[in-house]
């Protein structure tokens, strides 16, 4: 009887002492997993993949905490956080150029700008029309000059000794009607383009008297006619 009783007594000891140890290792396993912290088990498994999981799991013992690692999670950020903002520069205008128009750079009247272009027909009558506004210019040169008369009338009407400057005047040449191209000639040289390097004489050297004239600097000769200062 006592055997028997000793028999359940040596069972139930050894029933509870297994039972006690069960416990204490559920109890120490759910301590130690307790430190893991991850969303999910599909996010390890996404982030590492299945090879790196198997492989931290087999390292994985008693004296160490399971603390997955994110190489990947931390370069995205990385490459987010260092992304400089690039300024964007506003288009530039530029403002379209206004030509400025021409303006003549003397003021005449009709009447004086008439007797300006009879003259020029009559002295570089059969020229060419570069010639005709070479010698408008010349007489625009003269007004400009302190060594002749101030307007246009009176250099045309100047008198140099006992005769007048410009054979023209002389001879009574200058009374016909100026043609269509000595107009645009003088028109042309009042805007003053081209001033012959202020060329204040013009003659013929075929038909010139004059030997004074010939020893002045010569400019520029245009057909017939050489143009001097």
């Amino acid at each position: 009887m006592k055997n028997t009783n000793l028999k359940k007594v040596a069972v139930a000891c050894v029933a509870t002492f297994a039972f006690i140890g069960i416990h204490n290792s559920t109890v120490e396993a759910i301590t130690q997993y307790e430190v893991v912290k991850v969303d999910s088990l599909s996010e390890i498994g996404q982030a590492y993949g299945p090879n790196e999981m198997k492989q931290e799991n087999n390292d994985y013992n008693d004296e160490k905490e399971f603390i997955p690692y994110k190489p990947k999670v931390l370069a995205i950020e990385s490459s987010e956080t260092n992304v400089e903002e690039t300024p964007i520069s506003e288009p530039q205008t530029t403002e379209p150029e206004i030509e400025t128009p021409e303006t003549p750079a003397v003021s005449i009247s009709n009447k004086e700008k008439d007797l300006f272009a009879r003259l020029v027909e009559a002295e570089a009558k059969g020229e060419s029309y570069e010639g005709k506004v070479a010698v408008a210019t010349v007489v625009l040169n003269r007004v400009d000059s302190p060594e002749f008369p101030n307007t246009i009338t009176e250099v045309i009407n100047e008198v140099v000794g006992k005769a007048y400057a410009f054979s023209p005047v002389q001879n009574g040449e200058i009374n016909n009607p100026a043609s269509d191209e000595a107009i645009r000639a003088v028109e042309e040289a009042l805007t003053r383009q081209d001033r012959l390097n202020d060329s204040i004489y013009f003659y013929n050297p075929e038909i010139a008297t004059d030997k004074w004239i010939t020893t002045r600097e010569v400019v520029k000769t245009i057909g017939n006619h050489v143009f001097a200062k």
